[in-house]
């Protein structure tokens, strides 16, 4: 069977994750969508997403690469940062992925604003 990229990217990004622990993933599919999951089988959860077996998104639009992975202590808190992020706009995820926390804040800070208004 041949080696998964993603997963060996997503141990570049976390070298020390481990069977059990929750992570929130980020995945750019083909289309350039960003697909959010959540797993306490990262490595298992990205084959499956790479053969078409993980949920209908991926394998409609198959994952290009690996954006970002976060290691949380439990599932029911990786599944609630799941739910957060999958809420957040596009530009919000990518300023996430690129690191850029000014950004981040800017455009939290903007729709809170924009709700305030209405």
């Amino acid at each position: 069977m041949k080696p998964n990229p993603l997963i060996a990217e997503a141990h570049r990004l976390v070298p020390n994750i481990a069977k059990g622990q929750a992570a929130v993933y980020f995945l750019r599919l083909n289309s350039g969508t960003i697909y959010v999951g959540c797993s306490t089988t990262l490595d298992q959860r990205l084959d499956d997403h790479l053969c078409g077996q993980a949920c209908r998104t991926t394998q409609v639009d198959s994952p290009a690469a690996i954006l970002r992975v976060e290691i949380l202590p439990t599932f029911s808190e990786a599944r609630r940062r799941e739910a957060q992020l999958k809420r957040w706009s596009r530009a919000k995820k990518e300023a996430l992925i690129r690191g850029e926390l000014t950004v981040l804040r800017k455009l939290s800070h903007s729709r809170s604003a924009a709700r305030t208004k209405n």
